[in-house]
């Protein structure tokens, strides 16, 4: 299929009670494998790219091998910034026609985040493409950026409300003690918070920061309302696991033989994710 919008990917979500997942991929192996585990899996799915990868291999190279992977696949597919980290970011995703794209203004003060967030969607509106913004912040690394645990900052359900309906956004990464990397602990979530945000904002709800938090978690967030969850941290991790096995063999020289070894792991970690958020046989 052709890549197509997050729109109704998140509302069908919200109306069914589960949640879209979100794959930040690096290069071709990962876009290949996630989607066609996706596609496997009859689940719809979003291809996440953050700034970092984007510096790294270019939007339009990314954007084209998402777009060549989804055209082989019958589900619905999309390509989405991950993390916008300004403006013109944003104009660039739209530009190089990616179905999908955040701005996260949620380090600034709340106003400049609002105007910001505004802008953005004003832009993307026409061209018929949903923005996500962010409200409050997620601590961990976030792509080249840290936010140490006592700068985290909650979503205010209020807060969120007023947001949503002044900027126009689509969807609302919220925090809500989830964080970015891996746990050193396990993290606790605040799920009576996130109950009000749900009940006020009248957009999807989208979980940051998923990586490593426990499964039985995640499913409360998404009982609770969220209808999208990213996943970072796991797929590169699985990835890179595959890749340093297959190394071990001194005589393996060849990417095709290490890079496989690497999809398998990307794709029990995917196939793990779609059974966790229930968006299997949603396509």
């Amino acid at each position: 299929m052709p890549l197509v919008t997050t729109r109704e990917m998140l509302l069908n979500a919200k109306r069914g009670g589960y949640a879209v997942t979100a794959f930040n991929i690096e290069n071709m192996e990962m876009a290949q494998i996630v989607i066609c585990t996706a596609a496997e899996l009859k689940s719809p799915v979003i291809i996440q790219t953050t700034p970092g990868t984007v510096k790294y291999a270019g939007m339009d190279m990314l954007r084209a091998m998402v777009a060549v992977e989804a055209a082989k696949a019958d589900i619905p597919v999309a390509i989405h910034l991950d993390h916008g980290d300004s403006y013109d970011r944003c104009m660039e995703a739209l530009r190089e026609k990616y179905t999908s794209v955040m701005i996260d203004g949620s380090k600034l003060p709340y106003e400049e985040n609002v105007a910001l967030t505004k802008s953005v969607v004003e832009e993307a509106k026409k061209l018929g493409i949903d923005v996500e913004g962010e409200l409050g912040t997620v601590s961990g690394k976030e792509d080249t950026h840290e936010v140490k645990a006592n700068e985290q900052i909650y979503t205010d359900p209020e807060q969120a409300k007023d947001f949503a309906e002044r900027t126009g956004v689509r969807s609302l990464a919220v925090a809500i003690g989830t964080a970015h990397g891996f746990y050193k602990g396990e993290p606790k979530l605040d799920f009576d918070r996130l109950k009000k945000i749900v009940e006020l904002v009248d957009v999807p709800v989208v979980l940051h920061g998923a990586s490593g938090v426990p499964d039985e978690a995640v499913r409360r967030s998404i009982e609770l309302g969220i209808c999208k969850v990213n996943f970072a941290t796991e797929l590169r991790a699985a990835l890179t696991k595959g890749v340093r096995e297959a190394l071990k063999d001194e005589g393996v020289y060849d990417p095709k033989v290490f890079m496989n070894a690497g999809k398998k792991y990307v794709a029990e970690t995917v196939k793990h994710k779609i059974a966790v958020c229930g968006c299997g046989n949603k396509a």
